[in-house]
């Protein structure tokens, strides 16, 4: 019996000692007492509720069939970039004799290494698409007029891309994949790159979140109330250096994920195709259609987002792109 004891132990202890390891790994905690908030401007939910409303509603649908509203879309962001002092350009290409373009803006120095930030702009279908991702969008827009108001020590590049929903998804027409070829072809070095893809709904209900894996319902609440920063197996230090800054930016809760491609939903933006190239990249998302749904829907609509909290999103990226850059 004492021998059987023992062995009971052990495997008890074996059992705890694996989800310890796969609790840091996976979801990289942070062991200080949160700091206090950052000195930043406030991000500003009404012009959020703007560009999500433009961009859901009056330039309805975006989908890669629809050029037009998809040339309308990038002359709005165009115009928004340029109302900082950033420097504003276009990359165009053209898929199946069509030309789409992705929109940056580089703010800062030109250095030899930038940091870039970008989200898509169009969306699935003939839907409103409007936390997918006029979300992103807008939040990649307000992001340019707050760090435009801040010193920055390297180049931080924001980039608007085209084509990342299907039937360009997981190609090399999509438009994050034409940029970040390019980068590694011009020899840029990228100390970061952030895709910002969904970051507009919440819910404070009980089993509002759901996970890929039942395992992971362990170590995440079970109310969709946060943002969370997704990197691959890897770049853990990468990951949680943005989510102790993105804490610092805010009081909405951030969470982190590290995990392999092969589970839904970890590489399905455009940090995928940094990935591809060798830069480190990570995912900021309300984790889209494990919270969310009206992902790919008619349903998602302007109204269903929550402009105050996606705001939260906006300062915490600004305060980890700051840290990141020092």
């Amino acid at each position: 019996m004492r021998r059987l004891g023992v062995w009971l132990l052990l495997i008890c202890l074996g059992i705890s000692g694996s989800l310890v390891t796969f609790w840091v790994v996976v979801t990289q905690p942070l062991f200080r007492v949160r700091e206090e908030a950052s000195e930043l401007s406030a991000a500003d939910p009404a012009r959020l509720e703007v560009h999500v409303r433009k961009l859901s509603e009056t330039f309805s649908p975006r989908s890669e069939m629809h050029t037009e509203n998809l040339n309308l879309v990038a002359d709005y962001i165009r115009m928004e970039f340029r109302q900082t002092s950033g420097k504003v350009s276009d990359q165009c290409y053209e898929v199946q004799g069509k030309t789409y373009c992705n929109v940056s803006a580089l703010l800062g120095p030109e250095t030899e290494e930038r940091i870039v930030v970008g989200a898509h702009y169009d969306a699935f279908e003939g839907h409103p698409g409007a936390d997918d991702n006029a979300s992103g969008v807008a939040g990649l827009i307000e992001l340019a007029h707050l760090l435009d108001r801040r010193p920055l020590s390297m180049g931080v590049e924001l980039v608007a891309y085209t084509l990342e929903e299907p039937p360009h998804f997981y190609t090399q027409n999509t438009g994050s994949a034409v940029h970040a070829a390019s980068l590694k072809q011009e020899g840029m070095e990228v100390r970061m790159m952030v895709s910002l893809e969904m970051i507009g709904f919440f819910s404070d209900a009980d089993n509002s979140q759901r996970f890929p894996l039942s395992l992971l319902k362990l170590f995440y609440p079970s109310q969709g109330n946060f943002i969370t920063v997704v990197g691959s197996l890897g770049q853990g230090s990468t990951v949680r250096r943005v989510k102790a800054a993105m804490r610092s930016g805010s009081a909405l809760p951030v969470y982190s994920i590290n995990a392999p491609a092969f589970i839904p939903g970890i590489d399905w933006s455009d940090h995928r195709y940094y990935w591809e190239q060798g830069y480190r990249a990570v995912m900021i998302t309300d984790t889209s259609f494990y919270r969310n749904s009206n992902y790919h829907t008619e349903l998602d609509t302007p109204d269903t987002l929550d402009y105050e909290r996606m705001a939260m999103v906006v300062q915490g990226v600004c305060a980890a792109v700051l840290s990141s850059s020092q």
